[in-house]
């Protein structure tokens, strides 16, 4: 145990940005949240308009999950445009959270009304399309907001970063739910795969709603000991822990 913590602390580095450094992320941050906010209000109109023509039920609560997602990016938006970003993380964290709470609400709701026949979609080119941009589009940015939000010690950057690789799990989702239903009249693929996203959201909802603080510089300063990882936090933590286990 004492050999392996010793080895995380000597590959990973547990020191501060500087103060030119945090500008910098905090700048990168305001720049990746300006970007999921544009992509997500294209994405709600497309997904919405195509979702009435069609009367998919997938595609309208994927544009509704788009419109969540502006709120929880607008959020953090707020948080990085005060002078103090940390002393507005809490209130961010909650709004965040709610996204999350509100997204989970309406894909199981809307799952249900669809596995217990509230009507069949139509085929849909323009939301095949848009699932399958979308999934290309999202990992990339959720990525990039993730570690820079883990290297500022923003709690709030990294639930919106979770929030938009959520999204790209609806757009595969939703990729795979038209097509099943397109190819194979699967109607009932997209709500079970739904309501599995549901799950997730709730998980990720009470994550940032509790507003952890083992992201904060201080944390990342504690030397590794047993029950801590290796940049000093609890187990568990969102900001602090590899990507594949937040993720």
């Amino acid at each position: 145990m004492a050999a392996e913590a010793v080895h995380l602390s000597t590959s990973h580095p547990t020191t501060t940005p500087t103060t030119d450094r945090r500008a910098l992320l905090a700048r990168r941050i305001r720049w990746f949240v300006a970007a999921t906010i544009a992509y997500n209000v294209i994405e709600a109109v497309v997904a919405l308009t195509a979702g009435a023509r069609a009367s998919s039920s997938a595609l309208i609560g994927f544009g509704l999950d788009s419109v969540i997602e502006v709120s929880s990016a607008a959020a953090v938006a707020w948080q990085f445009a005060g002078r103090d970003p940390e002393a507005r993380e809490r209130v961010a964290l909650k709004v965040i959270g709610a996204s999350f709470f509100a997204l989970a609400a309406f894909v199981t709701v809307d799952a249900l009304r669809s596995l217990l026949g509230s009507g069949e979609a139509e085929h849909s080119s323009v939301g095949l399309v848009l699932a399958a941009v979308s999934l290309a589009v999202m990992p990339g940015l959720s990525y990039a907001q993730r570690r820079a939000g883990r290297e500022l010690g923003s709690a709030s950057a990294v639930a919106d970063s979770k929030q938009t690789l959520l999204c790209t799990y609806l757009s595969a989702v939703l990729l795979v739910g038209l097509a099943l239903n397109s190819l194979f009249g699967w109607a009932w693929a997209d709500p079970v795969a739904a309501l599995v996203i549901a799950v997730v959201a709730v998980r990720e909802g009470r994550e940032a709603w509790s507003g952890d603080d083992c992201c904060s510089p201080a944390a990342a300063l504690r030397f590794t000991t047993e029950g801590e990882d290796d940049c000093g936090c609890s187990p568990g933590c969102s900001c602090c822990s590899s990507p594949s286990a937040t993720s």
